[in-house]
Parts: C-alpha cells; sequence; structure tokens
C-alpha cells in the first residue's frame, strides 16, 4: 500500500467542499503524540523483520549471527521510512502552510504482507478550498518523497558490492556457480540442477532504475535486486511515488491534474488511465488465473472468461457510472485484447498484471475516478504549473506495469 493523504470524502458529489460540516470537528481535533510514535516504532519494527526476510542472506547470519539479521533489516527499514516520512511531511507541512487542520503521519505496520507496512497517512481535518491549495498539498507528498527515493537509489547503486555478495544466499546454486566461474551476473535467469527453470520473484523495471542501472556497476538482475536491503528500498520509494501519483480521483496524482487541468479533463483522463490498468489486469487474469482454473474443471476457460466479464462490468459501470454507450464499446475492447493476449503469449509477458484488478477495485469502491469540484477555482500560476509538469514526468519514470511478478 502507498500514503497518501486522506481528504474530506465527498466524492461521487457534484456539489463543491464546504466546511461546514467539518469546521467544529476540526476545531475540537487533537494529535494524540503517543499514538503516533508507537505506530511508528512498530512499523519500524514489522519493516526491519520485512527487510531481513528480503535480504536472505542465511550463510551469511550463519556466521555473523543475529545482529546481522537486524542489521540487513535497518538497512531496508531506514531509508523506506525516511521516504515515508518525507512524502506524508511534505503533506503536513503544506498543509499548515496553508493554515489546513490536519494531523501528524499515521504510520500502518504490517509485518505479513512483504513489504512490512501499508505506508502512512495523514488526515486532513478539513475541506480545502482553493485549487491552488489543492495543489499545493496534494503534489508536495510525491515531490519530497521522491526526492528521497532518488538520493537512495543513487546512494545504493554507488556503493553496491561486487557480484560475490550473492554466494551468501541460501539455494541459488546455479547462479553462485555463474559468479564463481565468472565474476559477473548472468545474462539471463538460470535454470535448477537437471535444466528445470526455477520460479523466482521479479521486480518490475521503471524507466528511472534502468538509466541508473546503465551508469552504475554491479547492478543485480531484476530476479536478484531484493536482496540487497537499500536498493530495494529505493525501488518501493519510486513504486510508492508512483502509486499515489496515479492520475485518479482523490491521490495526489489526480489531485495534480485536477489542479492543471480541470474537472471534465481529470474525468477523461483518469477513465482512460483506468482502462489501460483494466487492459494489464485483464491479460494477467488470463495469463495466470484461467490456467488454474483449466487445471481444476474442464470448464475451466469459460469459467474464467466469465469471471473476468463480471469483474470488468462492474469495474466500467462503477467507472462510467452506469453509462452503456460507454460500457458496452470499451468491454467488447477489453475483451478483444485479452482474447489477443492468450494467442500472443508475449503481451502477457509485457503487460500482464493481475494485481491492477485489486488496485482498480480500491479506487472504483473508495478513492473514485472522479475529482469532486474545490469551492474557489482558481488557475495555478506558472511555478505550480512547472511543477504539475514535473510530477507527470516523475510518474512517467517510476511507474511499472508489472511491479512484482512471479516467473
Amino acid at each position: 500500500a502507498s500514503s497518501s493523504t486522506d481528504v474530506p470524502r465527498h466524492e461521487g458529489s457534484s456539489r463543491p467542499f464546504t466546511a461546514r460540516s467539518t469546521s467544529a470537528r476540526a476545531d475540537q481535533a487533537k494529535d494524540r503524540y503517543w499514538l503516533h510514535l508507537l505506530l511508528f516504532v512498530l512499523t519500524l519494527v514489522s519493516t526491519v523483520y520485512a527487510g531481513a526476510q528480503w535480504a536472505g542472506r542465511s550463510l551469511y547470519y550463519e556466521q555473523a549471527g543475529h545482529w546481522a539479521i537486524v542489521l540487513d533489516g535497518l538497512r531496508y527499514a531506514v531509508p523506506l521510512l525516511l521516504f515515508l516520512t518525507v512524502h506524508e511531511f511534505g503533506h503536513y507541512f503544506a498543509a499548515r502552510y496553508h493554515r489546513i487542520n490536519t494531523s501528524l503521519p499515521y504510520y500502518i505496520p504490517f509485518p505479513f504482507n512483504g513489504i512490512g507496512n501499508f505506508g502512512a497517512v495523514i488526515s486532513i481535518r478539513e475541506p480545502i478550498p482553493s485549487t491552488r491549495k489543492l495543489f499545493d498539498v496534494g503534489a508536495a507528498g510525491p515531490l519530497a518523497g521522491f526526492v528521497v527515493a532518488f538520493g537512495v537509489l543513487l546512494y545504493a547503486m554507488a556503493t553496491l558490492p561486487s557480484p560475490e555478495y550473492l554466494l551468501d544466499l541460501g539455494g541459488h546454486e546455479a547462479l553462485k556457480a555463474h559468479i564463481q566461474q565468472h565474476g559477473t551476473f548472468p545474462d539471463a535467469m538460470q535454470s535448477a540442477e537437471g535444466g528445470e527453470q526455477t520460479t523466482q520473484i521479479v521486480i518490475g523495471n521503471t524507466l528511472l532504475y534502468w538509466l541508473l542501472a546503465q551508469v552504475f556497476p554491479n547492478v543485480p538482475p531484476m530476479y536478484e535486486m531484493y536482496h540487497y536491503p537499500v536498493l530495494f528500498a529505493g525501488w518501493l520509494g519510486l513504486f510508492f511515488t508512483a502509486l499515489n501519483l496515479l492520475p485518479v480521483g482523490q491521490l495526489d496524482g489526480g489531485h495534480i491534474l485536477y489542479a492543471l487541468f480541470g474537472r471534465k479533463w481529470h474525468g477523461r483522463l483518469a477513465r482512460a488511465f483506468i482502462i489501460v490498468l483494466l487492459i494489464s489486469g485483464s491479460i494477467g487474469f488470463m495469463d495466470t488465473v484461467a490456467p488454474a482454473l483449466a487445471d481444476m474443471t474442464p470448464w475451466g476457460g469459460a469459467v474464467a472468461w466469465a469471471l473476468l466479464g463480471g469483474i470488468l462490468y462492474f469495474y466500467l459501470y462503477r467507472t462510467f457510472r452506469g453509462a452503456h454507450q460507454y460500457i458496452a464499446p470499451v468491454l467488447l475492447g477489453l475483451f478483444a485484447i485479452t482474447a489477443v493476449s492468450t494467442v500472443v503469449p508475449v503481451m502477457a509477458s509485457y503487460l500482464g498484471y493481475s494485481g491492477w484488478l485489486v488496485w482498480t477495485l480500491l479506487i472504483v469502491l473508495f478513492i473514485r475516478v472522479e475529482h469532486p469540484p474545490v469551492v474557489r477555482p482558481n488557475a495555478l500560476t506558472p511555478r505550480r504549473r512547472w511543477l504539475g509538469y514535473a510530477s507527470i514526468a516523475i510518474f512517467t519514470l517510476c511507474f511499472t506495469l508489472r511491479p512484482i511478478y512471479i516467473a
């Protein structure tokens, strides 16, 4: 999960934000410092645990002891929580600058999702009244967080150890044999003994990560990158930045898009991006879920198409507010593209990621596709517009259609 601001919820309403219903509560609300501190400590502990699990240097741990596990965990947790903290305080200080009542960050610990947390959020306790203030609060978080993520990546790549670092991993015998023989990483994922292809977690490449990898030596392949705690934390900073900058609803990217182009174009572009996510999600669904259903029942293929059709119809109904003149052609197009992907497997390799179906569910149910109007619309200053374009560029550099997948 990504960190995000919690803007007052008036999605789906055609009425502008109004402060009447929240002003009394905003005046009464106070930060519970003990709660924020407790959540931070719990998040630190759970993220340290997750970082050590990702590093997985079992042979090194056997020799160096338990503190080595903690140290690898801290190498992952500190830069990741630094990113989350700077991101959220970017929102916080921008809101305070405009005298908007807001809470301190709430960190969300969760040691069982592989990352160690569900990010952090702040609660904005009153509506944001104008377009410029909306832009400032929305853009401050991802811009500030991106600086940290980029700095972490630069540091991690500049201090990468030699490929022999991976010799401390348990298993990975084919990989370690190649490193011992050649002193370099293999060009392709290694097969297990007997020629059987191994199944591995692969981290999706982003444009910015790829560009940096061309500059620095000893950059590991994406299917081994998560064993490097600081490097993986930097990549997650890029990914979380991209998630927050998704150009939909009331995510940070939605605020920026609304402030730059207005409500009408925000709605058009947000719906177009939802369709992109559904294309990727549908291709990934038929590539991963359909074969599993086919193994369970002779009608598995038909069941998969029927299930996908129901999912897509629900999403499109919410996205287009029940307007079937849009739902029908988009649904037909999604089915056509997905059908082509079943006979052109390379499409799934580059485009398919079923996880976007889960993210789209969160968007259509909670974040919403459209953005409600502000009370006082006003044009952005030239400096703000350039920062908005920079945010779009950052999203392009940090986004990947296949963030984490099994190969």
